[in-house]
């Protein structure tokens, strides 16, 4: 299925994001590309996560900033957002190299989260990056309405004693709001944010040598 993403993603990417920076609405616009190249509902997905229009990609590269600017500043952290995607690339699992620079997963939290096998490596992973780069203090978000969140929390303040794990409504405004420097890949979280860290692309393409990395980020070469 992904080969075929892969296939007609980059064009479809290109496509869907021309439409976003003309103004039109997501949903007739993924139809309208979804369509044309025969996409299933999943690589329809794909191809939304890995689209922004013009305008939203200039605003997401104003406001990233680059790891040497996270030493001894806090970070909060969207929970799930960099939790999933970190499980994904260790479990072999597709992981799609966006147009924002951003890698984004397939995962979706539908009311319930469950701990895998790679969570405590994901967890490990996490903190020895963010060790390495001096980065703290540390507060991670999670949602509380999601099933097995405390039992999360308390994974990570097991993992971490150091951070600081909260269990809050609505992540989004808090993240989108924040003065701090925003840990995301969430898309309106970062076309809000003032700052923000592109967490995950850093730890996956620098501790995960086999991700498989699906790349829509690039135009496509060729004939149609």
């Amino acid at each position: 299925m992904y080969d075929c993403v892969h296939a007609a993603g980059e064009r479809s990417v290109v496509d869907f994001s021309l439409l976003l920076s003309r103004g039109y609405a997501t949903p007739s616009a993924i139809k309208l590309v979804g369509d044309h190249f025969n996409l299933t509902e999943r690589q329809r997905t794909a191809v939304q996560r890995a689209s922004c229009s013009d305008q939203a990609m200039e605003i997401r590269a104003k406001s990233e900033v680059q790891l040497p600017q996270i030493a001894n500043q806090p970070l909060l952290i969207d929970g799930y957002n960099i939790l999933t995607t970190l499980e994904t690339a260790l479990s072999g699992g597709p992981i799609f190299a966006c147009r924002d620079g951003c890698l984004r997963d397939m995962a979706s939290i539908h009311g319930t989260y469950r701990k895998v096998e790679e969570t405590i490596p994901a967890l490990k992973l996490l903190g020895e990056f963010l060790a390495g780069a001096n980065a703290a203090p540390i507060k991670i978000l999670l949602d509380s309405p999601v099933s097995n969140s405390g039992r999360l929390k308390a994974v990570i303040e097991e993992a971490n004693s150091d951070w600081n794990v909260q269990l809050v409504a609505n992540p989004d405004p808090i993240l989108a709001a924040s003065d701090q420097i925003v840990v995301s890949a969430d898309s309106v979280i970062l076309d809000a944010a003032k700052r923000w860290l592109n967490l995950a692309r850093l730890i996956v393409t620098s501790r995960i040598a086999d991700a498989w990395i699906v790349d829509l980020s690039k135009p496509p070469t060729g004939p149609d």
